[in-house]
């Protein structure tokens, strides 16, 4: 297949996808694949008859090491020359609708909130990953959240601040204050006082007008994907230190992932279909991974979805594919195959 792995772009998440992106094309093109691996951001400027003749030259994007914070986007930004306002860099549609499928390596905001998503549909481009409802519904955690609500489905109480209305939440300390459309926790902050509150609030603003406020719960993190809508193995996750940040997410050696989960058939079965609901009550199409917090009372409360998992090395979906004796190059091709089901 001609295949263009489309990665980078301006979210938090850049460097994250850039490096989802380069293992993916990577392992593609070990499977017989031709592929294009392309910036979203900023685009094709390699001169080309036709955008078919790109996928015998593999074009490369530089991979980029994920480091202990975000990118500058506003940085970025500056360093493309281009006579364009869009978030699409120059050729992007073209050389994708060239393109038998295109791989979402995306990450973050910009990637998974259900825009690019439906922009592709109405330029008739195929691409992996769920569509633009799913996509946006599960971006959202305001709207997760009260969908997670309605069908039954256990998650930390919380609300929704809004830059420049009352800024004081009462919903107790600790509690967690993050972005409402983030990814990859930036932007986070576990919050025990009245004044780290007003610190966590200034830090989310800085990424978004919507903050979600929940209570914190206190037990082990698990994780499950969800595959053509059946559960995958049960990850834990467990941190060094601290929670599970941006920092401890990508940096290897810092976090111990274990995989199968160490808890009772019982447990694993119960997460694992509560995975597939999830999967269903958002809509989301193809795969996802559903991220958890278990109390010591066994309560396990549904976080948030991901519609665009991660493909790093350090990523938990490619850990629980080698669990069900998958190698990373077999994942990639499991997920243009059930990707493809949206357009049958």
């Amino acid at each position: 297949m001609n295949i263009v792995v489309l990665c980078g772009g301006i979210s938090t998440e850049r460097d994250v996808s850039i490096t989802s992106g380069t293992m993916v094309a990577k392992a593609l093109r070990e499977r017989g694949h031709k592929v294009v691996l392309l910036d979203s951001f900023f685009g094709c400027t390699e001169a080309y008859e036709k955008p078919e003749d790109l996928f015998a030259r593999e074009i490369r994007q530089e991979t980029i090491p994920v480091g202990e914070k975000e990118p500058d986007i506003e940085k970025i930004k500056a360093l493309r020359n281009q006579d364009n306002e869009s978030s699409l860099g120059n050729n992007v549609l073209e050389i994708c609708r060239a393109a038998d499928i295109t791989f979402f390596a995306l990450h973050g905001d910009e990637g998974e909130n259900g825009k690019l998503q439906a922009a592709f549909d109405v330029a008739g481009i195929k691409y992996t990953g769920s569509g633009y409802l799913g996509s946006a519904l599960a971006m959202n955690k305001s709207l997760s959240k009260k969908l997670f609500e309605c069908s039954g489905i256990l998650t930390p109480a919380g609300i929704t601040v809004y830059a420049g209305e009352a800024p004081y939440a009462d919903v107790g300390f600790p509690c967690v204050v993050k972005p409402c459309s983030g990814g990859s926790s930036v932007g986070t902050s576990i919050v025990k006082s009245r004044e780290e509150y007003d610190s966590a609030l200034e830090l989310s603003f800085k990424y978004e007008r919507a903050v979600i406020v929940e209570q914190y719960i206190k037990g082990r993190e698990l994780t499950v994907g969800v595959m053509d809508g059946k559960a995958m193995p049960v990850i834990e996750i467990i941190p060094k230190e601290g929670f599970y940040n941006y920092k401890n997410k990508y940096q290897a050696g810092l976090t111990t992932e274990l995989c199968p989960a160490p808890i009772s058939d019982e447990i694993t079965d119960r997460v694992q279909r509560l995975s597939e609901k999830v999967n269903s009550v958002l809509m989301i199409d193809a795969y996802c991974r559903v991220d958890y917090l278990m109390n010591d009372k066994g309560e396990i409360f549904c976080l948030e979805a991901n519609t665009l998992p991660g493909m790093t090395p350090t990523s938990l979906i490619p850990q629980m594919a080698q669990a069900q004796g998958k190698s990373f190059g077999e994942l990639c091709d499991e997920i243009i195959i059930v990707s493809m089901k949206k357009y049958r």
